[in-house]
Parts: structure tokens; sequence; C-alpha cells
């Protein structure tokens, strides 16, 4: 299993500034080992990102993006204690879903 997914959610006005880091090692499927090989693709295809269950964000990563991906944005209608949930899938099936609270 990965590591879990850093996410901090602030209040900044009426608005929330979250900050979402995945770690992830996102190989592109073109790189190679050091005995020549290919290292196989492997990188987060799929991002939700949900307030209180609701969906707020879908997107779709690829091969070059980079390792530990980093969003921010800002979320309107967020209040202090309402729940984000980050949900990623990767190419391989792997999948990781964790959740913060705003501040």
């Amino acid at each position: 299993m990965t590591e879990p997914t850093r996410i901090r959610a602030q209040m900044a006005g009426d608005k929330a500034m979250v900050r979402v880091l995945m770690a992830h090692e996102m190989e592109s499927g073109q790189r190679k080992d050091s005995a020549g090989k290919t290292i196989p693709a492997w990188h987060i295809q799929q991002v939700n990102i949900q307030l209180n269950g609701r969906p707020v964000l879908a997107a779709q990563f690829g091969t070059a993006v980079s390792k530990n991906p980093f969003l921010q944005f800002n979320l309107k209608g967020a209040k202090p204690g309402d729940k984000v949930a980050v949900s990623w899938r990767d190419n391989r099936g792997a999948s990781r879903t964790d959740e913060a609270t705003v501040a």
C-alpha cells in the first residue's frame, strides 16, 4: 500500500484553499533501467475529490505528470468542519482514498 495522501484544507475568506500531495512513483514507461530494459508504465489515471460526499473535481492524469503529484485549488462553499476526500486510481488497479477536515 502507498503512503497516505497529504491533504490540507484551510479557510481563506469565503473559500477553502485545498492542497493535495499524492505519494506515487509515476513512471512514464519510456525510461530504461541500468540493464537497458524499459521500466513499465505506472501512473495515476483518475483523481476524484469530494466535499462532504459530493463530487467537486474529477481529473484524468497521464504519463507526463511528475512523481508525487501536487494539486492546489480553491473550493467555494466549504465551511470549517467539512470533509474533503481525495481518491485516486492508477493504471495497475491500485487505488487510495484519504480524507481531511477543513480548518
